[in-house]
């Protein structure tokens, strides 16, 4: 799946990637930073999604798009479309601009907006990935896990590199009987929770 990967989706992870570097050493306000996942955690979610059962695939956290690349290698493979929720307006930006940058326009939709207020609208989630601020976590579980398929696959990063204000959201999701539940240490921590 990862084999023969176009040219300009590698060009564009690596300028995202150098862009990323720099913004954790240079001083750049944590809200003007990318915090995008290392590249171990995006193969791990392209993994996840191609795997996951037919239906929607969902991204909350869009950041400049790194994420939503490699999850777009698993559409492909799908033949299936990511929706994907920003709502700063100058990350949404750069994330159009990845999309058509990287070729990828066709199975990947940005939505930028709140995505809670969008939610309601869709069922038959197969696969979502949250990484956005942190107080949002909680919610948008309890929007979300209703709306999985049988299967479907909830995915959220960031667990162990913001242990004190995720507990709660993690011992939400690990004591949630509609799921199991794991927290796998990739990158700063992905907890993985699969619909029963």
């Amino acid at each position: 799946m990862f084999h023969n990967v176009p040219q300009p989706i590698l060009d564009r992870m690596a300028y995202l990637e150098a862009i990323d570097a720099s913004d954790r050493l240079d001083g750049t306000p944590k809200a003007q930073r990318l915090r995008q996942i290392p590249p171990e955690t995006g193969r791990f979610l392209a993994i996840l999604a191609a795997a996951a059962p037919p239906g929607q695939l969902l991204e909350i956290g869009t950041s400049a798009g790194y994420s939503s690349l490699w999850l777009s290698r698993a559409c492909r493979q799908r033949g299936d479309r990511l929706v994907t929720f920003e709502h700063a307006a100058d990350k949404a930006a750069l994330a159009r601009e990845t999309f058509h940058i990287a070729g990828v326009e066709d199975v990947v939709a940005l939505v930028q907006d709140d995505a809670l207020q969008h939610i309601g609208s869709y069922s038959g989630i197969a696969f979502c990935f949250v990484d956005c601020e942190k107080e949002l976590y909680l919610p948008l579980y309890e929007a979300i896990v209703p709306r999985l398929l049988p299967g479907g696959l909830f995915t959220a990063d960031n667990i162990l590199s913001h242990q004190a204000s995720l507990q709660s959201f993690v011992e939400r999701a690990l004591a949630d009987e509609r799921l199991d539940a794991v927290v796998v240490p990739i990158g700063t921590g992905v907890l993985v929770g699969r619909k029963l």
